[in-house]
């Protein structure tokens, strides 16, 4: 039917007067694009392929459901012939209206971020390998003990500590593609307005179903002041100062719980000098030249020179 089809197209082109046979000839050209031998051929998505034999789409143009579900079914087809086993699809924000009909080609949600969605589709018939969304979130906690001993505290105006007139050490949330060592230092500054540099990674905690369902990682940091005056963060802080460490330690709520208790110890004896943390050591990998930090005890260990 489709060689018909075109064998009709170049006989009506014989009957059109001149004038029209210009816009004719840019006709024939779009239609020539889409022919190949008699056959109209398959629109698939532009894809980069990743170390895994996965198909990576990134939706830039506006398109109908239709058309946007025919290039999908087009490239799912192709793909499988080729052997891939996989594909994403970034989704950005302003087409989300290509979700559904997604959906209904059997793609799933991976994960999302403020500006778009992440969507995968497995092709290989055997189990899938996708790996899953990001299950940690990543959190600081930071000991600051100035030149007599004492130790930067704060109280909460928000969260579980509000109210509660528990004095604890800043903390906070590392943002993405920030350091442990650095957020530390940034948290500091934001909550007490103390600059401070990273001394060492004193001890972490792991928990689970804890923020959205996902595990927690939180580090405690010791860090050194740089200053001493305190400025608040009015709209999150409601107190800091600098307390007596063993003050800090002896209040009930510390004392009542297991965890803070030990990390209460854990800051005595640092300030004893009778413990020793993680600091970090800035190296490259064998995987990327781009640097990253390893934590590790310096004091028990020397690396070799290179």
């Amino acid at each position: 039917m489709v060689a018909v089809a075109w064998e009709k197209y170049l006989h009506s082109y014989k009957l059109y007067p001149t004038p029209f046979k210009s816009l004719i000839v840019i006709m024939e050209e779009e239609i020539m694009r889409l022919f190949e031998n008699g056959v109209i051929m398959e629109q698939v998505f532009e894809a980069d392929e990743d170390a895994y034999d996965g198909m990576n789409v990134h939706i830039k143009e506006s398109m109908d459901s239709n058309h946007f579900v025919a290039m999908l079914r087009s490239s799912i087809s192709q793909w499988t012939k080729q052997r891939k086993r996989g594909v994403w699809i970034k989704l950005p924000i302003e087409h989300a209206d290509l979700v559904n009909a997604a959906v209904k080609e059997g793609f799933w949600y991976h994960h999302a971020e403020p500006t778009y969605l992440m969507l995968v589709y497995w092709i290989s018939q055997t189990p899938h390998t996708i790996p899953a969304n990001a299950s940690h979130r990543v959190g600081i906690g930071a000991l600051v003990i100035n030149h007599t001993g004492e130790v930067l505290v704060v109280q909460e105006k928000n969260g579980t500590f509000r109210g509660t007139g528990v004095w604890k050490l800043p903390t906070g949330v590392v943002d993405e593609g920030e350091d442990i060592c650095d957020a530390a230092v940034r948290e500091v500054h934001e909550e007490a307005g103390i600059k401070a540099e990273f001394i060492e990674l004193l001890a972490f905690r792991q928990s689970h179903k804890s923020f959205f369902g996902k595990s927690d990682l939180f580090f405690i940091c010791m860090l050194k002041p740089l200053s001493y005056e305190i400025h608040k963060q009015d709209s999150e802080i409601d107190g800091a100062q600098w307390m007596a460490m063993e003050e800090y330690a002896a209040q009930p709520f510390v004392k009542k719980h297991e965890m803070f208790n030990k990390i209460a110890e854990i800051c005595l004896a640092k300030k004893e000098n009778k413990y020793s943390g993680f600091s970090e050591v800035l190296m490259t990998s064998g995987f990327s030249a781009k640097r990253s930090y390893l934590y590790f005890n310096q004091k028990q260990f020397t690396l070799p020179e290179n």
